[in-house]
């Protein structure tokens, strides 16, 4: 019996070694259950991933891409990243004694991998679920989605979609607890506890980020948005609230443009910013310059002359009727086709995606201006309101986001740009040797054909030399015969103006209208054809050369610098003018074009002049050089019964 209740004690209440051991196998099976749980839940989450990605998403043609894309965002590098990390994990299995310390590692090694897909995702999420949205208002739409995902994927239920895309958020933020939970059944003193201890505050910083990345999205998105509205849409916004904001911005502006306070300086946002300037410059200028020669392209394209009766019999000219007949028929079209699709296409979504950014950064300036004024008031006060402390945060968000995603908006903007222009080159290319091998027929039979490269780059200098010194005896000799310019008359009862202009400001700055001006602007003249002006200043306010500063001896304004000519005094004129009328004091002025200079011919005099305009050519009719005066030149005319005009 003693022996019996010596025993007793020992088998109910157990030794202090044996509750220990006891204790440490509970943990030790609930850690496996825990490891066990992280493991057989990655591998259904990654099937259920791998089947929105091929069968939902393959059967979903209705829809389309852009709402696909928008949808899954970027599911596939999630897969590529989940895939890796469990084939990983399922590897611990085999360090059984270290597959807690390894599990540790491989989420601090999967740190960044996994912010950086997921965050991706979680950004594009709310988009998504407005499109579940819209599918919803469409019923036959709706229950088409609705039959596919539930032959794929029953235990979806009527959330649909909504079901679907919510998985990848649901098992980032699940990480963490997962963590915490192998972690509440590790010993404090293994080795393993410090790893897990990193491993699950380095997923909990994962979802902190992927929070904050999501909130600076929002920023974006909403500033992006405000960018595009149309004048009307603006005005509709401006209320007291955002005119004092906008004055309050002016006032700090004003304040450090005067040196009072100090501005805030970042570098490194400057450099971005410069590049982003030059990226989006080159994007417009090539933008523009394509433009131009689609413009010239499809002026050439209308431009056909081998439809056209050259009067030049069989040779060449028919082989070159022929050449370029086929290629405005498929080759320059098919040229021109492609040169919209694969170069102004992409280059226009090039510039268009680059809008955004720039409207960022400039919104950036304006939360800058918010976030010093703010900043200073803390400093004084020590404490500010909580919509001061929400523009300080958007202020960090917006410049946080800028400061990440600029250098990659800039690098992918230039490679973008680099691969439209090697487009074009290739494009330049196929259409060179396209021709060239269209053109091998007919290079045969044209009559230089034999000649070598240098020995026709010769022949061809030859002749457009040759030709060159034709045409300039040909403009020598027109310009020998070329009739002086016609005068434009002056307006009845000008006289007295022209006059006081021409004392005012002198002969040289006398200017004749040479066509009717319609002004459209407020400081524009409408002027007369064959008014006379007075220049003042020969460019506007802003540098423009093709609109001139005139008086007009009553207004002064701006009229086109095209639409005037120089008017001079002529002296053999005036003189002609007295002798013929009683003398007055004032001039008769004739203009005197000076866009294009006045031939050299040989001078005639006013005799020979009404000589010419009387067509006469017989010998009897050959005036006297010694009839100088009117007097002279009015018996001549009678004694030979002709009418003589005095306006002649």
């Amino acid at each position: 019996m003693a022996e019996h209740g010596t025993d007793e004690p020992s088998s109910s209440t157990g030794s202090p070694d044996g509750e220990g051991r006891d204790s440490g196998d509970r943990l030790l099976l609930h850690q496996r259950l825990a490891v066990r749980e992280l493991i057989d839940t990655e591998a259904s989450y990654l099937h259920m991933l791998q089947l929105c990605a091929s069968d939902i998403r393959s059967r979903l043609q209705q829809l389309p891409q852009g709402d696909l894309d928008v949808l899954f965002s970027n599911i596939d590098d999630v897969i590529e990243v989940n895939s890796r990390f469990l084939h990983d994990l399922q590897e611990t299995a085999s360090r059984e004694d270290e597959q807690v310390h390894s599990i540790g590692n491989l989420f601090l090694e999967f740190q960044e991998e996994l912010e950086r897909v997921y965050k991706v995702y979680c950004a594009s999420y709310d988009q998504a679920l407005l499109l579940v949205e819209t599918y919803r208002k469409e019923p036959e739409l709706q229950r088409e989605i609705q039959g596919i995902i539930e032959a794929v994927v029953p235990q979806a239920g009527p959330s649909g979609l909504s079901f679907l895309l919510v998985i990848p958020l649901q098992r980032i933020t699940k990480y963490p607890l997962l963590l915490q939970k192998i972690l509440e059944n590790t010993d404090p003193d293994a080795s393993a506890y410090p790893v897990l201890q990193r491993a699950a505050s380095a997923l909990q910083d994962v979802n902190t980020n992927i929070n904050e990345y999501k909130r600076r999205k929002e920023v974006a998105s909403k500033y992006t948005k405000v960018g595009q509205l149309t004048l009307r849409e603006r005005l509709a916004r401006i209320n007291t609230h955002t005119l004092s904001k906008k004055t309050t911005r002016l006032s700090q502006l004003l304040k450090q443009e005067a040196g009072l306070v100090p501005r805030t300086e970042d570098k490194e946002f400057d450099y971005l910013e410069e590049r982003l300037h030059w990226v989006s410059l080159c994007v417009t200028e090539t933008k523009n310059n394509v433009a131009v020669y689609l413009a010239n392209l499809e002026a050439f394209l209308r431009f056909r002359p081998q439809e056209s009766e050259l009067d030049i019999p069989g040779g060449p000219v028919v082989q070159y009727c022929s050449l370029m007949g086929d290629l405005q028929l498929q080759a320059f079209p098919d040229f021109k086709q492609r040169l919209e699709g694969l170069v102004w296409q992409p280059l226009c979504s090039l510039a268009k995606a680059l809008s955004g950014p720039q409207n960022l950064v400039k919104k950036r300036l304006d939360k800058l201006l918010d976030f010093e004024r703010v900043e200073e008031k803390l400093l004084e006060v020590g404490s500010v309101t909580y919509e001061e402390q929400e523009a300080r945060h958007t202020y960090q968000a917006l410049n946080s986001l800028l400061v990440a995603e600029l250098p990659q908006l800039n690098q992918l903007a230039m490679r973008w740009l680099g691969q439209i222009l090697h487009t074009f080159v290739d494009l330049q290319r196929d259409l060179a040797k396209q021709v060239l091998q269209r053109a091998e027929g007919s290079l045969a039979q044209l009559p230089h054909h034999h000649l070598s490269e240098p020995a026709f780059r010769k022949l061809v200098e030859d002749v457009l030399g040759q030709t060159g010194h034709q045409l300039r005896s040909f403009q020598e000799n027109f310009e020998k015969v070329l009739p002086p310019p016609t005068i434009q008359p002056l307006l009845p009862g000008a006289e007295r103006q022209v006059q006081a202009l021409l004392s005012r400001y002198g002969p040289e700055k006398l200017y004749q209208v040479t066509s009717n001006i319609s002004g459209a602007g407020t400081l524009d003249l409408t002027l007369l054809r064959g008014q006379i002006v007075a220049l003042l200043q020969n460019k506007d306010t802003k540098g423009n050369s093709s609109r001139w500063l005139v008086d007009t001896g009553g207004h002064r304004g701006y009229v086109p610098a095209g639409k005037l000519e120089l008017y001079r005094v002529i002296p053999g004129q005036e003189e002609v003018k007295e002798q013929v009328q009683p003398p007055k004091d004032s001039h008769h002025l004739t203009p005197e074009p000076s866009p294009a200079p006045v031939p050299s011919v040989p001078t005639v005099t006013q005799f020979d002049l009404g000589f010419l305009l009387l067509g006469r050519e017989s010998p009897d009719y050959y005036i006297d050089p010694c009839l100088r005066s009117p007097e002279s030149w009015c018996l001549w005319m009678e004694s030979r019964n002709l009418e003589f005009s005095k306006s002649f």
